[in-house]
């Protein structure tokens, strides 16, 4: 059988090949580190486990749920909103509960983009943007992040990029893969020049509770957000990525507009798993605190380890993630991914799988235990020892 049009312009996702790979190199017994996905490795909290359990006995949970998920959920989602970004969402409206953000960049796309609109996406960025768009033939146009820029788009570039069919701007602050924060005031003027474009932005917003003092939200840049949408997720804040809960925000409006895709898509969310994502989301400001610390220290494993590579590095980034410009030796970022992982048994991801913007960077995961950080820091000391003998 043929395939359809649709997917002759996407490839296979990079990690999902990348891994079956490394699946062939353990299965000779090559021990592999791999620091290349953001797959939090640390468990949920404890009570938010304990409800997930206890809701799973309760009669009738495991009947279809709304689409709009349980009233409960989206009024914790208002409350940690408010509490953390000072942003007001009504939970009867505003807020439409996800299987994960990553289902709502789909649903989005499909809700306000015709075959043909033009939508710009971030390079580097996260390639589900891209993904979704081709899929959906829509018009991708890129606009640059550069090292340069500091990672912040280039208005008179998004101007050029921004035609009478263009209908989105795709941001993701704190950007990944870089870890770049962005003030108050550079959210405000984006999401007011996409107002006075007369299109949609939209934030892809999982990272903001980690390694970041100041968490913001693109919604509280304008009074009225009738063209702002705002994805947020429990997966990198509360170690919940398998369990797949998201969110979007917005207006009455443009929510109904994406229940309408959502309801054509799934019969609504396992209420136990709604019911403990409440109680992950009441969590005190510890959860945070406690989290954070960890990762900080196994940062300052991955810096050391980065130094020891000669790859060089911003120390103020954020989210789960260290984004380093490679050696001048190699070729570009896929080669020295492979030099990792061949020399050293230590995976991490290739820049370039972001974007062309990417292409002599790296990208390591915070997502592994320190003793493992601690073990692809040895072997990369004893690399260097042997190649100075040599």
């Amino acid at each position: 059988m043929k395939p359809s049009h649709r997917i002759n312009n996407i490839n296979e996702y990079y990690f999902s090949k990348k891994l079956a790979e490394i699946k062939k190199m353990q299965a000779q017994r090559i021990e592999i580190i791999n620091l290349g996905i953001g797959s939090p490795d640390l468990p949920p909290h404890p009570e938010v486990i304990k409800e997930l359990a206890n809701s799973s006995k309760e009669s009738g949970s495991n009947m279809y749920q709304s689409y709009r998920g349980i009233d409960e959920l989206r009024c914790a989602y208002s409350n940690w909103y408010k509490k953390n970004y000072n942003v007001g969402l009504n939970y009867e409206k505003e807020i439409l509960p996800l299987m994960g953000s990553k289902e709502g960049i789909m649903h989005i796309s499909m809700a306000f983009c015709n075959p043909g609109d033009r939508v710009l996406i971030p390079n580097p960025g996260y390639p589900a943007y891209t993904s979704v768009s081709k899929m959906l033939a829509l018009d991708v146009q890129y606009y640059n992040l550069t090292e340069e820029s500091e990672w912040l788009p280039n208005f008179d570039e998004l101007g050029s990029l921004c035609n009478d069919r263009c209908k989105m701007l795709w941001i993701n602050y704190p950007h990944m893969p870089t870890g770049k924060i962005v003030t108050p005031e550079t959210l405000t003027k984006l999401a007011m020049w996409a107002k006075y474009k007369g299109i949609m932005i939209v934030n892809d917003n999982p990272y903001s509770m980690v390694l970041n003092e100041n968490p913001l939200s693109i919604l509280s840049s304008l009074r009225k957000y009738e063209n702002i949408l705002e994805l947020n997720s429990l997966s990198k804040s509360h170690n919940m990525a398998g369990w797949r809960v998201g969110m979007v925000g917005g207006t009455e409006e443009n929510i109904n507009h994406i229940i309408k895709v959502k309801s054509n898509f799934d019969s609504g969310m396992y209420k136990p798993i709604q019911q403990a994502a409440v109680k992950a989301l009441y969590l005190e400001d510890s959860w945070y605190t406690n989290l954070n610390n960890v990762y900080k220290q196994r940062r300052g494993i991955i810096w050391n380890l980065l130094d020891q590579l000669e790859c060089s590095y911003h120390n103020e980034s954020s989210g789960l993630f260290v984004w380093a410009k490679i050696p001048q030796e190699f070729r570009d970022s896929y080669d020295f991914s492979d030099y990792l992982l061949h020399s050293l048994g230590v995976f991490a991801a290739p820049g370039s799988i972001f974007g062309t913007n990417g292409d002599h960077y790296i990208r390591f995961s915070l997502c592994a235990k320190q003793n493992t950080l601690k073990e692809a820091l040895n072997r990369v000391n004893i690399l260097k020892e042997k190649l100075l003998c040599e």
